[in-house]
């Protein structure tokens, strides 16, 4: 039988203080605001806020079509938010076990198509709901000319990600 070797120390010890419970500081990767990916989700977030906050300034609860125009617009620019978050501070790298790229995708095929709803409904609703030269007519025109462009961005952000 072999003895025991003398070096081996079996004496545990406890990490150092703060050690453990540190969590590794959140640095942004500018490199991918320089991407076109994060060039895209720049353009994604401020065409969805300008969409919102122009169906928000009119009287949209009056009109339940203007209330999924709204949904669509909010939602969207919220979980773009998210994926910006994650992707700008590399979390997404941390979670390997999603499959991101495949997420991404049908988030933004998903958001392609709320999109194409939203743009049917508030151009089909900006006749009947204003009259044509008010504030509310052009704002809701300019909307829905701002929802066409967010479904453009995100068909090339399909493209880019495919």
């Amino acid at each position: 039988m072999a003895e025991f070797p003398s070096k081996v120390s079996t004496r545990t010890s406890s990490p150092a203080q703060g050690a453990g419970a540190s969590v590794s500081a959140l640095r942004p990767d500018l490199g991918f605001v320089r991407s076109s990916l994060g060039a895209l989700m720049l353009l994604q977030l401020v065409l969805g806020l300008l969409v919102w906050a122009l169906i928000a300034d009119t009287p949209y609860h009056l009109y339940p079509a203007y209330g999924w125009v709204m949904f669509v617009a909010v939602f969207l620019w919220l979980v773009t938010i998210v994926f910006f978050i994650l992707y700008l501070f590399q979390l997404h790298m941390k979670m390997y076990m999603v499959p991101w790229p495949l997420v991404l995708m049908i988030f933004n095929v998903g958001a392609t198509v709320l999109y194409i709803t939203a743009f049917i409904t508030c151009s089909a609703a900006v006749e009947l709901t204003s009259l044509k030269g008010t504030r509310p007519y052009n704002q809701r025109a300019a909307a829905s000319m701002l929802i066409n462009s967010g479904k453009v961005q995100k068909g090339c952000s399909k493209y880019l990600e495919w």
